[in-house]
């Protein structure tokens, strides 16, 4: 693998920061965590939200269809959750063994999954949401909608910005 595309976050024009591949894998990896933190912020209180559910009145009022929803969104949100922080444990796991380049790469690969399974918590908490105060029709609609929205935002708009250099 050539050296830019290892090197996560590398800037096109690398030759204007004048440090260290030590240093820039340092400062990867401080932006990752920057990323994480607000990651992991709208995360937990997602979780929390679907976790405090089954304990309101009407929790006993969703179809099958649409229990089956929630606990798939609860199990995605802890994996969202887990995945959120697993590179602040590998941090831990690898810190003082000189692996911060791997580091870097690892945490940025399972930071992306982590995104994508969020777009799909998003999307399936429109779609309960929308399913119980509206129409299952009108929910699907809905969280197509969102999930074309959050893939778009999330992966697409930074593909098209980086082919735009």
């Amino acid at each position: 693998m050539d050296d830019q595309r290892e090197d996560v976050g590398a800037d096109t024009d690398r030759d204007a920061r004048d440090e260290t591949p030590a240093e820039r894998s340092d400062r990867n990896w401080a932006e990752l965590l920057q990323e994480l933190r607000v990651m992991q912020m709208g995360v937990q209180i997602l979780t929390g939200f679907l976790l405090t559910l089954p304990f309101q009145q009407r929790f006993a009022d969703l179809d099958g269809f649409q229990t089956g929803v929630y606990l798939a969104l609860v199990a995605l949100a802890v994996l969202s959750t887990g995945l959120f922080i697993t590179p602040v444990s590998l941090h831990r796991a690898l810190f003082r063994q000189h692996r911060k380049r791997s580091l870097v790469t690892l945490g940025d690969r399972i930071t992306r999954i982590g995104i994508l399974v969020m777009a799909f918590v998003v999307t399936g908490t429109v779609l309960l949401i929308v399913d119980v105060v509206v129409s299952r029709s009108t929910a699907v609609w809905c969280a197509g909608i969102a999930l074309v929205a959050l893939v778009g935002l999330w992966f697409v708009l930074p593909r098209l910005v980086l082919r735009s250099r």
